[in-house]
């Protein structure tokens, strides 16, 4: 048993939660560069800015970055480039969120 005010070193739930950080595919890093960046069907950048290249993953958001960086430039829906139009979707590739390690 403990003494009086001292906690356990780590309680299971603790070590739970630093199992799932490790093995939880979040998208950043190296890994989830590709994703970011828009190219693979699965990436969730899916719109481009024609004025400063940014990517955006829906309209919504594009037209908040494009009042916030572009007050001058009237929004024009029709000038912004869609990455997923051309590129055919790719079924084994790892999504964000999903969970799994490849530490086994």
């Amino acid at each position: 048993m403990t003494g009086k005010a001292k906690p356990k070193k780590h309680t299971a739930k603790e070590i739970a939660a630093k199992v799932d950080a490790a093995t939880t595919n979040r998208g950043g890093g190296k890994a989830g560069q590709s994703d970011r960046s828009g190219l693979d069907k699965g990436g969730h950048a899916k719109l481009e800015c024609p004025l400063c290249k940014v990517t955006a993953p829906d309209i919504k958001s594009m037209q908040i970055h494009h009042d916030a960086r572009h007050p001058k430039i009237p929004f024009d829906e029709s000038k912004i480039a869609n990455l997923h139009g051309s590129v055919t979707p790719e079924a084994s590739k790892p999504r964000p969120g999903v969970r799994g390690s490849h530490k086994k």
